[in-house]
């Protein structure tokens, strides 16, 4: 069987005591709401779509109950909610009243945009009344958010906007932080007589160094003892490439996470996935650690050999 375990990180940088992060996103229907709220989600917030406004101030209550570790939520409150959503700006001057830090994202686009995705979608608006057109629908939304838009921190107009555009805008005008607090990545070793991993987004090849499977006294062993660590670790060789690779991933994780990615799959292979595969996983997960990033280790086939013979 495969192990796995999270590698630890600095338990200093998460404290209790943090305030919630809040983001409310409202707008006009087609304007790219889902889009908006998958983004935050991918940036590790948690997401709810559709919350009909009255129960936004009971979900900020619960991420701050004891063992909560909610930080940072964004939620979906719009015109789906009905006679629900008219609640909206009362409840935001609730949340101010209260003192939690909020900020409010409104999505809007040109009425043909609207029509158009209206169109290509086929889905019926959320106005749409029987013998109502869908520039009836939207009229009567730019309407109902007037006031909902005056209050917003941000508006984004994506009539000219790809998603991926969309999501780029988000990231840099929401989330400040650094690579490592987005990106979560899994380190796994693997042998290369079992295939390679289908879910990799980098393979390194590391059957280049000696094979501690020809030393009658490691070959029982695997990448976790310390006598097999040291035969690939306590290498010339292995030095140079880890000072090179490291520098790879340093360079390649912010370029991931511009297009979208946040969650990387790190693989290193050897012959039979037991020895120099699972050393130097090891050590690429203590090392990505180190930077901050969220960091599971996982050694698919550690334990095939063994079972094999």
């Amino acid at each position: 069987m495969p192990e796995e375990r999270a590698v630890p990180s600095d338990p200093s940088t998460s404290g209790e005591n943090e305030t919630t992060e809040l983001v409310v996103i409202t707008g006009m229907s087609g304007a790219g709401r889902s889009q908006a709220i998958h983004t935050f989600e991918d940036l590790g917030y948690f997401c709810i779509d559709n919350l009909p406004p009255a129960f936004i101030g009971q979900l900020v209550d619960l991420t701050r109950l004891p063992g909560s570790r909610i930080r940072r939520i964004a939620v979906v409150s719009d015109v789906r909610a009905a006679e629900f959503f008219e609640e909206l700006t009362g409840e935001l001057r609730k949340l101010e009243v209260a003192g939690v830090p909020f900020r409010l994202l409104y999505l809007e686009a040109d009425d043909e945009v609207l029509v158009r995705r209206f169109k290509e979608t086929r889905r019926l608006h959320p106005l749409c009344a029987e013998g109502d057109s869908v520039l009836d629908a939207i009229a009567a939304e730019r309407q109902a958010l007037a006031e909902v838009r005056e209050r917003a921190d941000f508006i984004i107009d994506t009539s000219g906007l790809k998603p991926a555009a969309l999501r780029t805008i988000i990231r840099e005008r929401f989330f400040t932080g650094s690579v490592a607090d987005t990106l979560a990545v899994t380190v796994m070793s693997f042998g290369f007589k079992y295939g390679v991993p289908t879910d990799a987004d980098i393979v390194m090849d590391v059957r280049f160094l000696p094979n501690p499977f020809y030393q009658r006294a490691l070959r029982e062993r695997t990448g976790l003892d310390e006598p097999v660590r040291r035969f690939v670790l306590d290498r010339e060789e292995t030095a140079e490439f880890l000072e090179k690779w490291f520098d790879l991933l340093q360079m390649l994780t912010p370029s991931y996470l511009t297009e979208g990615k946040t969650h990387l799959v790190v693989s290193l292979g050897c012959t039979g996935g037991m020895h120099r595969s699972v050393a130097l996983a090891e050590e690429t997960a203590r090392f990505l650690s180190t930077h901050g990033f969220r960091v599971a280790v996982t050694h698919r086939d550690i334990a095939k050999d063994r079972e094999a013979r």
